[in-house]
Order: C-alpha cells, then structure tokens, then sequence
C-alpha cells in the first residue's frame, strides 16, 4: 500500500461519520439553519447514523420522519432544521458517497501512472478498504436504490458509472501499453464492479467463513490478475 495509506482502515484520511457529516454540512452550510459547526456535525451524525440503520432494518421508503425523528433524538422540528424533506437527506447521503469515492479513488500515487498493473491492483485494494470504513453507506446506496425517488435513483446509477469509468480507464491504457490482453475494458470494469459490492452487501457469508478483507483483496487481486495476464503487484 502506498505509504500516505496511514489509518487503522489501511486509508488516508479521517472517514467517521462526524468527519463525513462535516463535509455534508459544508456542501448544504446554504440551507442548513444550525450556524454553529459543532452542534450541526454532532446532530447532522446522529440523523445519519439513525438514517441508515433504521434504513437496514425497514427500508428506507418505510421510514418515515417521525421514525428518523425518535431513533435520533432529534425533534421533528430540530430535523427541519438541517433538510426540508427526507429525499433531501437521501440526496445529501448519497451526494458524500459518491464525491468520496472519486475523490479517493483519485488520490493514486504518482507513479502508478507508469505501471496500470500495480495502478489497478491499488484502485482494488483502495476501493475495498473504502467501502469497509463506510460500509453503511454504501450498503444503503446499493440496497435502497430501487425504492429512491428518480433523481436520487440516476444519482446512484451516475455514480456507479463513474466508478467504472476509473477502473475501465487503467484498463485502456494498460491495454494499450501491452501490460493487459484485454478486450472491451468497459466491459471488465462493469464485471469487476461486483466483486467490489460484494465485499460490503455479502458481509455475512465472509464472515461465516472467516474471510478477511487481508485475504479478500489478495484474492480478487490475483483472480483479476490472472483474467488479464498480469501479475500481482
């Protein structure tokens, strides 16, 4: 792993909920009415939290405010105070999933520009610690796609394109280098892309076979590997 890689989580960077929630109310400070910072993260965290667990256990369409409402401890009208609707905070959820994962699937080193093989192997590995530090969220954005309002609906179809594209981008251009035997690299992207998903949306059947995500990434490293006749960085 690249060096900057220093947290427990294997990544760069502070991925807790308040961290998450920070960015969120720097992306809404226009129309969320809590003008201190501290009072707005600590509630805007626990409205979050509440949301994506009550979310996992009903479903978020069978959700309603009032739920949101007695799971966070925040009142109806304290929560009127941070969106004007629960599509609003979905759009806000799935707005800092999606910005995360680009931002940090955009972060390679340097010099993985030179070597697509090793460039690949670490958008693996990144984006699989990635959805292990915030797994709520992204099983929430995979799990409740189908039930979102339409505009939230293609927001998460935009962003798993976007995911895509990154991968599918290295395969070109190892393609084109001669470092990957590959035909249609927009294909393999979208097949690779289940592999990632299943890390976070099949937790159980991994653990039940004492999987780790140690031994999940050097698997799906050397499977893809093998697939496009590159070896394991």
């Amino acid at each position: 792993m690249d060096e900057r890689l220093k947290t427990d989580s294997g990544l760069a960077g502070d991925f807790s909920t308040e961290a998450l929630c920070r960015r969120i109310l720097e992306r809404h400070r226009s129309t969320i009415r809590v003008q201190k910072t501290h009072v707005a993260v600590k509630k805007l965290s626990l409205i979050v939290d509440a949301m994506l667990d009550l979310s996992n256990k009903q479903g978020f369409h069978a959700t309603s405010l009032r739920d949101l409402s007695k799971a966070s401890g925040v009142s109806m009208g304290g929560l009127y105070s941070y969106f004007d609707s629960k599509t609003t905070l979905l759009t806000m959820i799935l707005n800092e999933v999606l910005d995360t994962v680009t931002r940090v699937l955009g972060q390679e080193p340097p010099d993985m520009m030179k070597d697509p093989a090793a460039h690949l192997g670490w958008l693996i590995e990144t984006h699989i610690r990635l959805t292990e530090v915030m797994q709520p969220w992204f099983v929430f954005a995979y799990m409740e796609a189908k039930s979102f309002p339409e505009p939230a609906r293609r927001m998460a179809v935009d962003s798993e394109a976007a995911t895509e594209k990154i991968f599918a981008d290295v395969l070109k251009r190892g393609a084109a280098a001669g470092h990957f035997r590959i035909e249609g690299p927009d294909l393999a992207a979208a097949l690779i892309k289940p592999l990632l998903q299943d890390w976070y949306v099949k937790r159980a059947k991994y653990r039940k076979r004492g999987t780790s995500i140690e031994q999940y990434i050097a698997a799906v490293r050397q499977l893809l590997a093998s697939a496009f006749e590159a070896s394991p960085r």
